[in-house]
């Protein structure tokens, strides 16, 4: 099998962006970094629901994130539901892979001269740096794969049932309003299960509530400043398809 047309060599070039930026999500995750202190501002000191102290420290898997949910809008917009949800499956499934495969190098043995080393003038065991990173805990895992999934059918459900409503109009409607609603699901869903039912940490409803809330308004802004972009991606991908072709596909993703 070749890709010889613009649709196929689209669809693979959508879908390999799509996986490869779920997976490094999953990976940089492990980092949570201030987006006060990046971006150079007090922190907030937030209280919510009882909690205090909050401020936005994020997960540095939010930088792909929003990528993620744009090429679900537009695979969902050209291609139809069943591909989104074929690729979201292939997606845990390689994630799953990924961590197996992870978690297989963490139990090799490490070669003696590599373990001490010296980076930046500090000494560093790597195989415990390397176990740090990439070790992230069975509940954590099982929870972010979980949330993506739903939260990816929740994106392409809203998303066509707001375009049967408006029709080839309001692109930025039906996308940024499946991507809110999809990412309050992943929000609360994967702190949920990683926090909450995890007896390692046994959060209360109210701290999982309230860092839930924190994460998801960081969220709503990003998806909001992403509407443009979105609309960057649908012109540059109609001008690469042709206008009569990128309405064919369009109105054939609508069936399907």
């Amino acid at each position: 099998m070749s890709f010889k047309t613009k649709e196929s060599k689209l669809l693979l070039v959508l879908g390999s962006f799509f996986v490869a930026n779920a997976i490094l999500s999953e990976f940089i995750g492990v980092k949570i970094f201030t987006v006060e202190g990046t971006l150079g501002i007090k922190q907030f000191d937030i209280s919510l629901l009882g909690v205090p102290n909050l401020s936005f420290n994020m997960s540095a898997g939010v930088l792909t994130w929003p990528l993620i949910f744009i090429m679900t809008d537009i695979i969902n917009e050209y291609y139809g539901v069943r591909q989104v949800r074929f690729l979201s499956v292939l997606t845990a499934i390689l994630i799953s892979y990924a961590f197996i495969i992870v978690g297989a190098a963490m139990h090799l043995t490490p070669s003696g001269f590599w373990v001490n080393q010296n980076i930046n003038g500090q000494p560093v065991n790597m195989n415990a740096a390397f176990a740090g990173i990439f070790g992230q805990g069975m509940w954590i895992i099982v929870g972010s794969i979980i949330a993506f999934l739903v939260g990816q059918i929740a994106d392409v459900l809203i998303f066509h049932r707001i375009k049967k409503i408006t029709g080839d109009k309001a692109l930025w409607l039906r996308a940024t309003g499946s991507t809110l609603v999809s990412q309050c699901i992943d929000s609360f869903v994967v702190i949920f299960i990683a926090f909450y039912l995890n007896p390692q940490y046994n959060w209360s409803w109210q701290m999982v509530a309230a860092i839930g809330l924190v994460n998801y308004t960081y969220k709503f802004i990003v998806a909001i400043l992403m509407t443009p972009i979105l609309y960057m991606v649908h012109g540059i991908i109609d001008g690469y398809l042709g206008r009569d072709l990128a309405q064919r596909m369009i109105k054939m993703a609508g069936r399907r």
